[in-house]
C-alpha cells in the first residue's frame, strides 16, 4: 500500500478548492487561483457573478477556536454596518470548513471581496473615510464579549517575549540587541498602568497598513484580521501612524509636515465617531516599538519568514526605529 510522505506544510490544490466551494456554497462556474502562500494561504475565487477571497489557515498558526473568535468579531462588525470583508456562510450554515491535508487538519474560510485597490497616499476624503471606519470598528470591538482563544497585546507580548525570541537572531549584533532592550524598558515605563489605566480596550486589528484596506470611489473596506488580539484600541491608530512615519523616515516619500497633516485629518474623522484621549495619542510613538518587536518575534516562528530576520532585512528596520525614537520620543 502506497503511503504519503509526511509534510509540515502543503499547498491546497486550487482545482480541488474550486470543487469544494461549488459544492458547499451552491456557486457556479467557480475558478480558484492562489494569490499568496504563507501562514494563511490566500486564494482568489471568481464565479460568473461574483468574487471572493478564500483563506486557508495553517494549524501551526491558527487553531479552530482562534479562527472562530476572528469570525465572531467580523460577523458582529458586519451586522453593525462596518465595511469589512466578512465570512460567507455555506448552504449548511457553516463558516469554517475543516479539511484533511497532508500535514493534518487545515481550516478554510470564504470571505467577501474587498472592492477597489490599495491606496498608499490617501487624499482628504479617503483619510476621513478610514478614520470613520476604524472608529466604527472600535465601537464594535470594545462591546463584543471577549473570548478566550486570542492573545493579548500587552507589554509582555509586544516587548519582552519578542526580545527573548530575537536574542539568537541578534547574537552577532549585540549592540543593536542591547539598544532594543534599553528602549523597550523606556517604552514599558511610559506605558505602565499609571499612565494607561484609562485607555480604551477591545479587539485590535494590529495591522492597519494600507495593504489591509481597499478604497473604491473613496469608500474603504477593511480586511485581513488574521492578527486580531485584545488590547488598547489606540494600537490600531498607532499602526496607521506607522505607515505615515515609514513614508517620512524610511522611504522619504513624505515630509513630516505632510504626514502630520494627514494624521490630523484621520484623527479628526475618528473623533467624530469615537473619543480618543490625548494620553492615548501620546502613547503612540512608544507603542510603535512593540509593533515592530511583535512582528519580528513572529517572524522567528515560521520558516518562510526567517528571511525577514536576516541582517539585510533587520538592520534597516532597526535603523528606522532609531530614527523614530530620536524624532518622536520625549
Amino acid at each position: 500500500m502506497k503511503t504519503v510522505f509526511p509534510a509540515t506544510y502543503s499547498t491546497l490544490s486550487p482545482e480541488a478548492l474550486a470543487t469544494l466551494i461549488t459544492e458547499k456554497y451552491c456557486l457556479e462556474d467557480v475558478r480558484c487561483k492562489l494569490l499568496v502562500r504563507g501562514v494563511g494561504d490566500t486564494y482568489l475565487i471568481n464565479t460568473s457573478t461574483n468574487t471572493f477571497i478564500l483563506r486557508a489557515y495553517r494549524s501551526s498558526h491558527r487553531s479552530f477556536p482562534q479562527i472562530q473568535e476572528e469570525i465572531d468579531l467580523l460577523l458582529a462588525a458586519q451586522k453593525a454596518g462596518v465595511n469589512v470583508s466578512y465570512p460567507i456562510i455555506d448552504r449548511s450554515g457553516h463558516i469554517i470548513q475543516r479539511l484533511d491535508a497532508v500535514e493534518g487538519e487545515r481550516n478554510v474560510v470564504l470571505f467577501s471581496f474587498a472592492p477597489g485597490q490599495v491606496v498608499k497616499q490617501m487624499n482628504t476624503t479617503q483619510l476621513r473615510a478610514l478614520g470613520h471606519e476604524m472608529a466604527r470598528l472600535h465601537h464594535v470591538a470594545s462591546q463584543i464579549p471577549r473570548g478566550t482563544s486570542r492573545w493579548n497585546f500587552d507589554l509582555e507580548t509586544t516587548l519582552f517575549q519578542p526580545l527573548e525570541m530575537l536574542a539568537p537572531v541578534l547574537a552577532a549584533d549585540q549592540e543593536s540587541y542591547n539598544w532594543l532592550k534599553e528602549v523597550a524598558m523606556k517604552a514599558a515605563e511610559k506605558l505602565s498602568s499609571e499612565h494607561t489605566s484609562q485607555f480604551s480596550s477591545g479587539y485590535c486589528h494590529f495591522d492597519f497598513l494600507p495593504k489591509n484596506f481597499h478604497f473604491e470611489n473613496d469608500k474603504v473596506t477593511l480586511f485581513d484580521f488574521d492578527f486580531v488580539g485584545y488590547g488598547w484600541l489606540v494600537n490600531d491608530i498607532m499602526t496607521f501612524w506607522q505607515h505615515l512615519q515609514l513614508d517620512v523616515l524610511f522611504a522619504n516619500r513624505l515630509t513630516q509636515e505632510a504626514a502630520d497633516e494627514a494624521y490630523n485629518i484621520f484623527l479628526d474623522a475618528y473623533r467624530e465617531y469615537r473619543p480618543i484621549s490625548e494620553e492615548e495619542l501620546a502613547a503612540v510613538p512608544y507603542l510603535s516599538l512593540g509593533f515592530w518587536l511583535f512582528y519580528k518575534g513572529f517572524h522567528t516562528t515560521h520558516d518562510q519568514f526567517h528571511i525577514f530576520n536576516e541582517p539585510g532585512h533587520l538592520k534597516p528596520i532597526i535603523g528606522y526605529l532609531r530614527k523614530l525614537v530620536d524624532t518622536h520620543w520625549r
